[in-house]
């Protein structure tokens, strides 16, 4: 593992997990990146490091976990300077020659981003066309990214208040605010962004998930097989779904052996698909 920094700040940093041994002679070509979750609150790259080597080791793919900056008592940060960060490790990865200094490669032709939780929300609102012109990705960000794949994600905040009225206090406000409703940040909302309509997307929740309840990634389905309606038939759906396959709570999902599984089937297969389609 090693640890990059990916801009000025000391929260600007990402491990970088390799496959295991034996490494390819060849360029690593897919780099998957997984971005945690925590309420914009809490968590650290350092808290997924077994996940990433389990990622690596299945997929053979290089393993990105950035941080970003959290909304503290110290910090009082606000959407969307989380996301701003994920972004600028995103086009950080997406022009990067690789951890050897003495041996650059090419950077990464296909990217796979995994958000979970609040991640969800965050890579949603790049990916999808938010309001927030600093949260735009670059045309070679939107043109490697091969699929996005969401577990447990927080999309409508208004509907995750109604379900949990104490969240609003607990890490809502102090992320967003302290408003009303809020509308504006309500991804599965947010209209396809030109040049992201090839990005694949999977929804994944959990019975078992006390935390977010399904009706978020429901919705989040729903809106996201709405906008597919107006695209032309391609070879795979754009937006998949797993609701019934896990029954972990929300955060030890990602400590059984289904998650990485279902993840690195997903790899697999786009991955023969696009080899094939070359």
């Amino acid at each position: 593992m090693r640890e990059i920094a990916y801009g000025p700040l000391p929260q600007h940093r990402l491990d970088y997990h390799s496959p295991p041994p034996p490494p390819s002679s060849r360029p690593q070509r897919a780099l998957l990146v997984f971005v945690h979750g925590g309420a914009w609150r809490s968590e650290d790259k350092a808290d997924h490091a077994q996940l990433a080597r389990t990622l690596a080791a299945l997929t053979a793919c290089p393993v990105a976990v950035p941080n970003y900056r959290l909304t503290t008592q110290d910090s009082p940060i606000q959407h969307p300077s989380h996301a701003q960060d994920v972004l600028r490790a995103l086009h950080f990865l997406s022009t990067w020659p690789g951890p050897d200094d003495d041996s650059p490669q090419p950077p990464p032709a296909e990217l796979y981003l995994l958000g979970h939780s609040c991640a969800a929300h965050i890579l949603a609102s790049i990916f999808l066309a938010s309001p927030y012109p600093d949260l735009t990705p670059s045309p070679r960000l939107l043109s490697i990214t091969r699929a996005i794949l969401l577990s447990e994600g927080i999309y409508d905040i208004d509907a995750l208040l109604r379900s949990f009225p104490n969240y609003k206090a607990w890490f809502i406000a102090p992320a967003f605010g302290a408003h009303d409703a809020y509308p504006a940040v309500n991804v599965a909302s947010y209209p396809l962004r030109t040049g992201a309509e090839h990005i694949r997307w999977l929804i994944i929740h959990s019975k078992g998930d006390v935390l977010v309840d399904r009706l978020q990634s429901e919705t989040m389905h729903a809106h996201l097989s709405a906008l597919a309606r107006d695209l032309p038939p391609g070879p795979h759906a754009f937006v998949a779904k797993n609701f019934d396959e896990f029954e972990e709570n929300h955060d030890e999902l990602l400590k059984g052996t289904v998650y990485p599984r279902i993840i690195a089937d997903f790899v697999a297969q786009d991955r023969a698909h696009a080899s094939a389609s070359v």
